[in-house]
C-alpha cells in the first residue's frame, strides 16, 4: 500500500475513534484496511451518526462480513450508523447476510430475523426474570445460591431474544438477593462434584426431531464373570483400561456407517488410556478378497485412527477349532446333516434336529472328517447344543462350523471348514480381552447366544452393548445394495463420488475431519432415526471454509468483449478472505472475459440484480468497476453467444450486484479450460429403504452432470489430485484423480449452501 494511502487511512481511523495502536495494526492488513475505510466513509455520510458509539461495530462489519454478502455492506453500515443494529443483534445480522450471500435482501424478513426495531425495556426484563424465578422457586429456595443462575437467565433470553444481556444479569442478581438475602458462608462453599456420565446429543432426524440420550458405559472392573478369577486375569492383562475392536468383514468397501462405528470404537478407549484393534472378520472366504482388506486398512488410517494392531479372525482358526472339539467333548455341540430348508423348518417349529443327541465320539469323528474334506459342502455342519425351545431364534442351536471349498485371502487353502460369525466373534473378543463389544442394534438378539458361548467355554466375558446403526437420507448403506450398484454399473465403482463409501466421499472431496465431526454430531443412541444428509454437507462446508483457498471458475461461460478498453490489468486477490497470511494471487483482466451464462438476462425481472442490457454490474475483486452491456450477439438458433460491453474503472455508481469472471492472459486466447463434474444425491427419495425392492427405480438421473469445458482463473493451474478450492459463488471442489496434464478434472464436493447452485442440470 502506498505511503500516502496509508497515511490517509490512518487519519480516517484515528478520526473515527480508534486508538493509534489498533489503527496501525489494521494497516498491516491491506484487504481489511480497504474494507474498514469504505465502511467508515459510508457511515460518516449518515446524518446524525455518533462515530464513537459505532466504530467498534463498523470494525466487526469490515472484518467479519462474508465476501459473498459484500453487496449488502452499505445497507448494513446504514443500520449500524443509525443505531438500529448494535451489540445485541449485529452477530445475527452478519449470520443472516452470510446465508443470504448475493441474493436480494428482503428488508422485512431481515429486520424481523435480526430483531431490528424491537425494543425491550428494563421493565420487560424485570417481569421475565420474575417469571423464570417463580418457575424454579422451590429449587431456588432449597439450593439458594447453589442454584445455577444460568438456568434463570437462559429462560429469559429464550423469551426476550433481543434483551440487553447486562440488564438480564443485573435484574437476576437484584431479584435473587431480594428473595434469598445476602450470601452466607455456606452459600459460598463449592458445590460437590458429581461423577460425570457420558452424554451425547444426537443430530436432528429427517423430520427435525432432536433425540437426547444418556449413555452410561460400565467400568471394566464391574463386568460380571462366571468366575472371579476371569476378571482378575483380564484386569492384569489390560491394566483396567478400555479395550475395543473395529471388526469389519472384508467383503466390500467401508462406508460412512462404518465411520460412525470407527469413531466410537477408537475414540472411547482413548479416554481411559486404552486401545483398539482393527480385526478382520474373515470367516467367509467366498465373499472376501485382498482388494477389500487393503482398502479397509487404507480407509481406517485415512480417517485418522491408529489401531494397536491389525488382526484377522483367521489367525485364531487353530484355537477356534480346538475349542469346538472341547464343546463336542462336553456334550455342548454336535454334527448335524439337515439341509438349510430342514433346519429352517425345525427352528420355526422349535423341534430338535434328528442328530442332536448322537454320541459324542461319533460327532468328534465326523468333525474330523469334515476338516479332512470327506464331506461335500452342505452335507455336514457343527451346531451348538443350546435351547431349541427358546423364544430367541439365536438360541436355537446355532451353526458353529460349515464346509467351504474356497481359498481364503489371508490363510490360503489350509482349511475347508470355516467357523461362523456367531461362533467366532465372541470367542475372539474374549481372547483379545475386549472390555466393550460395541455393535449395532440388529445384533441385539445375538447377545444371549454370545454370553452362552463364552460361559460354555468358561472364558472371560466381554460386555456387549448395542447402538443404532447410521441411516442417512437419499442414500443406501446396505452392503448388499452397494455391491449391486457397483456390479450393475449404476456407478463408476466403489470410489464413485456419489457412493457413501469412505473412498467415494474422499474422492468427492470430503475430509476425514469433516466426516469425524459429523459422527460426533450424530452421536450414539439406541433410537432408530434417519439423519438428514444436509448435516453431513454442512460439516464439510464448515471444514472447507477454513481449508480451501478461493478461485474464480465459470462453469457455463458466456463471452463478453469490452469495446472501450484494450489494455491488461493484473488483479490481486486474497487466496482466502479470512486467512490473510496465505497471501494473494494475481489473475489477468483483459478486454475479453467470460461470465456465467445465468449472470445475464435479456429482460429484467423483479429482484434480479445481475447483468441486463439496462443494468450494469460490478466485477468481483475489481474495485470501483462496472461493466455495461451495449450489444447482445446471437447465433443462428437465437441463443445469446456473446455480449459487447463497456467497462468503467472509476465508476462512482454503486452496482446492484457483483459477479465473478475469468479472463485469458491475451484476448486472442482462451482461459484455462477444465472439466467440472457436478455431483448430487444418488437417490431422489429421503427414505430409500421404504421403497423395498423398487429402490433402484429411485436413482437420480441428474446425480452426475459433466460439464466438459469450463474456464478457471490461472490460480488453479498448479493444483494436484486431492487439492481443494472454493469456486466463488459456485461451491467447493476438489481435483479428481482422472486429471491429466492436458486437462484438469474437478469434482463438486458440496454447494455453498443448502439450496442448489442454479447451474446445469440433467443427465450425465
Amino acid at each position: 500500500m502506498a505511503e500516502e494511502k496509508k497515511a490517509k487511512a490512518l487519519s480516517l481511523f484515528l478520526e473515527a475513534g480508534f486508538d493509534k495502536k489498533r489503527a496501525e495494526e489494521t494497516l498491516r492488513n491491506a484487504p481489511l484496511t480497504e474494507a474498514l475505510s469504505t465502511v467508515i466513509t459510508e457511515a460518516k455520510a449518515v446524518e446524525g451518526v455518533d462515530m464513537k458509539n459505532v466504530v467498534n461495530h463498523l470494525y466487526t462489519v469490515a472484518s467479519t462480513l462474508s465476501p459473498q454478502a459484500v453487496v449488502h455492506r452499505s445497507a448494513l453500515v446504514k443500520y449500524v450508523a443509525t443505531g438500529k443494529v448494535g451489540k445485541i443483534n449485529l452477530s445475527a445480522a452478519l449470520n443472516y447476510l452470510k446465508k443470504l450471500g448475493s441474493d436480494p435482501l428482503d428488508v422485512s424478513d431481515f429486520e424481523n430475523q435480526c430483531g431490528i426495531g424491537v425494543v425491550i425495556t428494563r421493565e420487560d426484563v424485570k417481569k421475565a426474570v420474575a417469571s423464570s424465578i417463580t418457575e424454579n422457586l422451590e429449587e431456588i429456595k432449597k439450593e439458594r445460591y447453589r442454584f445455577p443462575v444460568k438456568n434463570i437467565m437462559d429462560k429469559v433470553r429464550d423469551n426476550l431474544k433481543w434483551a440487553n444481556p447486562l440488564d438480564i444479569k443485573e435484574e437476576t442478581d437484584v431479584q435473587l438477593k431480594a428473595l434469598l438475602g445476602e450470601k452466607t458462608e455456606e452459600d459460598s462453599k463449592p458445590v460437590p462434584k458429581k461423577k460425570e456420565k457420558e452424554t451425547k446429543e444426537v443430530a436432528k432426524t429427517a423430520e427435525g426431531e432432536v433425540i437426547k440420550e444418556l449413555i452410561v458405559f460400565p467400568d471394566p472392573k464391574e463386568n460380571k464373570q462366571l468366575k472371579p478369577s476371569l476378571l482378575e486375569n483380564h484386569l492384569k492383562a489390560t491394566g483396567g483400561v478400555v479395550v475395543c475392536r473395529f471388526p469389519p468383514e472384508p467383503n466390500g468397501y467401508l462406508h460412512i456407517g462404518h465411520a460412525k462405528a470407527m469413531n466410537l470404537n477408537f475414540s472411547y478407549p482413548k479416554k481411559s488410556g486404552g486401545w483398539t484393534y482393527l480385526r478382520f472378520d474373515d470367516t467367509n472366504p467366498e465373499a472376501e478378497s485382498e482388494e477389500y482388506i487393503n482398502s479397509i486398512i487404507h480407509d481406517v488410517k485415512w480417517m485418522g485412527h491408529n489401531p494397536k494392531s491389525i488382526n484377522f479372525s483367521s489367525d485364531y482358526f487353530p484355537q477356534l477349532y480346538d475349542m469346538a472339539v472341547q464343546l463336542i467333548k462336553e456334550g455342548k455341540a454336535y454334527i448335524c446333516h439337515q439341509t438349510k430348508e430342514e433346519m429352517k423348518r425345525s427352528k420355526e417349529a422349535k423341534e430338535d434336529s434328528p442328530w442332536r443327541n448322537r454320541p459324542i465320539e461319533e460327532s468328534l469323528k465326523l468333525f474330523e472328517d469334515m476338516r479332512k474334506g470327506k464331506f461335500a459342502e452342505g452335507e455336514a455342519m457343527l451346531r451348538l447344543k443350546m435351547n431349541m425351545k427358546s423364544d430367541n431364534p439365536c438360541m436355537r442351536d446355532l451353526v458353529a462350523y460349515r464346509i467351504k471349498y474356497a481359498p481364503h485371502p489371508h490363510v490360503g487353502d489350509k482349511w475347508v471348514v470355516y467357523p461362523t460369525y456367531d461362533y467366532t466373534h465372541c470367542i475372539i473378543d474374549s481372547l483379545e480381552n475386549i472390555t466393550h463389544s460395541l455393535c449395532t442394534l440388529e445384533f441385539l438378539p445375538r447377545r444371549e447366544s454370545y454370553y452362552w458361548l463364552v460361559d460354555a467355554l468358561r472364558i472371560y466375558r466381554p460386555l456387549v452393548w448395542e447402538y443404532s446403526r447410521l441411516n442417512i437420507t437419499n442414500t443406501v448403506l446396505s452392503k448388499r445394495k452397494l455391491i449391486k450398484l457397483v456390479k450393475e454399473g449404476r456407478v463408476r465403482g466403489w470410489d464413485d463420488p456419489r457412493m457413501p463409501t469412505i473412498s467415494g466421499l474422499r474422492r468427492r472431496g470430503y475430509t476425514a475431519d469433516a466426516i469425524n465431526t459429523f459422527c460426533d454430531k450424530v452421536g450414539v443412541t439406541t433410537h432408530d432415526n434417519i439423519i438428514n444428509y444436509n448435516l453431513l454437507e454442512q460439516c464439510v462446508r464448515d471444514d472447507l471454509d477454513v481449508r480451501a483457498d478461493r478461485a474464480m471458475v465459470v462453469v457455463e461461460p458466456l463471452k463478453v468483449t469490452l469495446t472501450n478498453w484494450t489494455g491488461k490489468k493484473d488483479i490481486s486477490i486474497p487466496k482466502h478472505p479470512k486467512e490473510t497470511k496465505r497471501g494473494n494471487h494475481d489473475i489477468p483482466l483483459t478486454n475479453v472475459l467470460y461470465i456465467e451464462r445465468n449472470d445475464f438476462r435479456e429482460n429484467e425481472t423483479p429482484g434480479y440484480k445481475r447483468l441486463t442490457p439496462k443494468q450494469p454490474v460490478g466485477l468481483s475483486h475489481v474495485p470501483n468497476c462496472i461493466i455495461t452491456v451495449t450489444d447482445v450477439v446471437k447465433d443462428g438458433t437465437g441463443e445469446v453467444s456473446e455480449l459487447k460491453a463497456t467497462i468503467d474503472f472509476e465508476s462512482k455508481q454503486k452496482p446492484k450486484g457483483y459477479i465473478h469472471w475469468v479472463s485469458p492472459s491475451e484476448p486472442a486466447k482462451e482461459p484455462l479450460a477444465i472439466e467440472v463434474r457436478l455431483y448430487d444425491h444418488l437417490f431422489n427419495s429421503a427414505d430409500v429403504a421404504a421403497l423395498g425392492d423398487e429402490w433402484r427405480s429411485d436413482i437420480n438421473k441428474g446425480s452426475l452432470v459433466v460439464v466438459a469445458k469450463c474456464f478457471g482463473d490461472s490460480s488453479i493451474s498448479g493444483a494436484k489430485a486431492g487439492d481443494h478450492r472454493q469456486f466463488e459463488r459456485v461451491g467447493y471442489f476438489v481435483v479428481d484423480g482422472d486429471s491429466t496434464p492436458e486437462k484438469m478434472v474437478w469434482n463438486r464436493t458440496v454447494t455453498l449452501k443448502e439450496s442448489k447452485w442454479e447451474g446445469k442440470k440433467g443427465d450425465e
